[in-house]
């Protein structure tokens, strides 16, 4: 159900473990690289191999002398000067001088550019010849094949903070790192092969999801009713945004949960009961279509047979809507997941949060953790890991960050990574539905983390079954959330 992703700090301690001759890793490196160029890419005569003076320039040689014994022209580019080349990286470039492979001072024309400048030790910005040399990679017009880690990219968080090369395909070691994983890393990645090199499994603080993660997910059992198969609350509409609760209490319904209530504005309640013919309405008092202060009993007293609660979608930005929010958070004594507008009311107010007994989830994306954080969002999606655990740490509660690779974090945890679904998703109100499955989940009785795990694998998985039908095009947020249930029934 989980996939290990490893640190810079984790390979490390992965490779100091290994009982044999550190020079049998990067022989096996180099020799699995070489093969996956000569199996893709069987047409290439000629590739240009760029290396750097330390570990994972080491590997580029193994790479260039096992294509040219495979009869390709191969060359290489060595940033740097030899003297810089040291320990099992020296050893093959001796060996690499010692078989005729040429050494370039300027690349040349290639059909193929292996990138082995920068392994899973580089860290912050290349520096400006190394900069030029990426730029002159990725302005080949040639496929490039990374070795182990595009270079440009930290292994251990995906950031990405200078240039970085894109990759066509990488061949990493042992097991795929964090930055392979999370954005902005992944965009340079291309496709991933994980190449087995000897050494031994161990667990990491930062785990990927698998859709096997679904099988934790409780089912409906015969013995069930609606309530003990999940009851959950839906509280939000407003005028302009009847649209964003539906989805969410249709999400909910169609991710297993029994009965779903929808809290409301009277003033709107018609236009729900049209749209959600299996869903229970509960009309409250509202102004002008948002809800105020007054519906608080309401809602209160439909929340005591909930399990779960989803708070915000399509709630309106009012003052009364804030003070709303802050109100209920201090007295449901049931798992929350707060969403869209209920993030907007949450911003200064973390402390609404932090003081409840209750789980609760946030699913913001990067413009809503950044305003919860004080950060711009240019910073979440440059920093997602650590802005992820940030929001964690700083509001104690389970944080999902939506986006390509959607990050769940909480306190004293390690994150785990969910990258199921698909392009399609990047449509209006996907997130709606994921806030209606994690209140599903939550309601059947799994804890906070791993609800928001499973609901973004479960909404990831059902985007692929619905992008089959439909084609991931044109996919709308309806098209998920009829293919929820076929997910979760395989």
């Amino acid at each position: 159900m989980w996939t290990d992703l490893y640190t810079a700090e984790e390979m490390r301690a992965a490779e100091a473990a290994y009982r044999g001759p550190t020079l049998e890793l990067m022989e096996r490196a180099g020799r699995k690289v070489a093969e996956e160029i000569l199996g893709r890419y069987p047409d290439a005569r000629s590739v240009a191999v760029w290396c750097g003076p330390g570990a994972n320039g080491g590997d580029g040689f193994v790479v260039a002398r096992e294509l040219a014994r495979a009869r390709r022209a191969c060359s290489v580019r060595l940033l740097g000067s030899e003297e810089k080349v040291a320990g099992d990286a020296a050893v093959n470039l001796r060996r690499a001088r010692r078989d005729g492979v040429p050494f370039a001072e300027e690349p040349g024309v290639a059909d193929v550019v292996v990138d082995a400048l920068f392994g899973t030790g580089f860290r912050g910005k290349p520096r400006p010849e190394a900069a030029r040399a990426i730029e002159q990679m990725n302005g080949s017009g040639v496929p490039i094949v990374a070795v182990d880690l595009p270079s440009g990219v930290d292994a251990s968080t995906g950031c990405v903070q200078g240039a970085a090369v894109r990759a066509a395909l990488t061949v990493t070691f042992h097991a795929p790192k964090v930055g392979h994983v999370v954005a902005p890393g992944r965009f340079h990645a291309g496709q991933l092969v994980v190449a087995d090199i000897g050494l031994a499994r161990a667990k990491t603080r930062t785990r990927r999801a698998t859709g096997r993660i679904l099988e934790l997910v409780p089912r409906r059992r015969e013995q069930d009713n609606k309530y003990t198969a999940g009851s959950v609350l839906v509280v939000g509409g407003s005028t302009g945004l009847t649209g964003a609760p539906s989805l969410t209490s249709q999400a909910a319904l169609r991710a297993g949960a029994g009965i779903v209530t929808a809290c409301v504005p009277a003033s709107l309640n018609a236009v729900f009961e049209q749209r959600l013919l299996e869903v229970m309405t509960r009309p409250c008092p509202d102004e002008d279509g948002t809800m105020t202060m007054d519906a608080a009993d309401t809602i209160l007293a439909a929340a005591k047979r909930a399990g779960a609660v989803a708070l915000g979608p399509g709630l309106g930005r009012t003052e009364a809507a804030q003070a709303l929010v802050g109100h209920l958070l201090d007295r449901l004594d049931k798992p929350v997941v707060l969403d869209a507008d209920g993030l907007w009311a949450l911003v200064d107010h973390l402390d609404w949060v932090f003081s409840r007994d209750a789980p609760t989830v946030l699913t913001p994306h990067a413009g809503e953790l950044g305003r919860l954080v004080g950060r711009p969002s240019s910073w979440v999606d440059a920093n997602r890991l650590d802005a992820v655990q940030t929001g964690a740490d700083d509001t104690g509660a389970v944080v999902l960050l939506k986006g390509a690779d959607t990050l769940v974090a909480a306190p004293g945890r390690g994150p785990v990574v969910v990258d199921l679904g698909n392009a399609g998703l990047a449509t209006a109100g996907s997130g709606d539905v994921l806030t209606g499955v994690t209140a599903a989940f939550l309601a059947k009785g799994m804890d906070g983390p791993l609800a928001a795990a499973a609901a973004a694998a479960a909404c990831g998985t059902a985007s692929q079954l619905a992008a089959e039908r439909h084609g991931h095009a044109g996919l709308i947020a309806g098209d998920v959330v009829e293919a929820l249930s076929p997910a979760l029934s395989r």
